[in-house]
């Protein structure tokens, strides 16, 4: 299957935190969208490997994704080598993504920074022809999509385009919310608080997303941000 928009982010979560809106927008015009894991998650504090995944299912049904597909690399110790490399090459040749987004390129969580790095640097390496990867024993043809874009996670950055969601703000909150164990904590939860279980936190999640809404005059809005120019047809089409 040929992806038109794919999601490539290293934690269950990390796809409907930072661009929930924008994967059920596109998913309701009729684009093939796809979810990439790079990690299980397994070193989060609440919950377990195997209930991210249960969570990760409910959520890309929630929001109508095409795939989604977990890499299953090292969480927290994962490494931008070749051998890493590879595994997303062979991914991105397999669905040939027109559009790919990533982690953030710098942000708290050291993880989001390291995997944006790795994505970036895969995507490039995988439209290089002399790299040779192979599916079910079938070499596989380079192909490189034609833009990624970074997500905004909880370090704040200026963002290069901001896309209108404010039709699917509620898809995207019940995607993130499908993460029972990460998000608002219920009153005696045994489990130990963190900085997302916290209710507030989701409140934030909104507040950003009415603060990027407004500089656009809508009421919700995901920011992105490109490592290169972003260049358009039409300056009529522009907000």
């Amino acid at each position: 299957m040929k992806l038109d928009l794919m999601i490539m982010t290293v934690h269950p979560d990390d796809a409907e935190l930072g661009s929930g809106g924008t994967i059920a927008k596109y998913v309701n015009a009729g684009k093939n969208v796809g979810i990439i894991d790079l990690t299980q998650g397994e070193l989060g504090t609440r919950g377990s490997a195997q209930i991210r995944k249960e969570e990760a299912s409910r959520a890309a049904q929630i929001l109508g994704v095409a795939i989604r597909e977990n890499l299953e690399l090292r969480d927290g110790f994962f490494k931008n080598d070749e051998e890493n490399q590879r595994i997303i090459i062979q991914c991105i040749r397999k669905y040939k993504p027109e559009i790919v987004i990533t982690n953030a390129l710098d942000d708290r969580h050291p993880d989001h920074g390291r995997a944006s790095q790795l994505v970036n640097d895969a995507l490039f390496l995988s439209g290089l022809r002399r790299i040779e990867t192979f599916a079910e024993g079938v070499s596989q043809e380079a192909f490189r999509p034609r833009l990624q874009l970074q997500l905004i996670q909880d370090k704040y950055i200026q963002p290069d385009i901001i896309l209108d969601i404010t039709p699917f703000w509620e898809i995207k909150e019940r995607s993130i919310l499908a993460y029972t164990t990460q998000f608002n904590a219920k009153a005696g939860d045994t489990e130990p608080q963190t900085y997302i279980s916290n209710p507030d936190f989701m409140e934030s999640t909104r507040g950003r997303a009415s603060e990027f809404g407004r500089h656009i005059q809508v009421r919700y809005a995901e920011g992105f941000t490109a490592r290169k120019l972003l260049g358009v047809q039409d300056l009529f089409q522009l907000i």
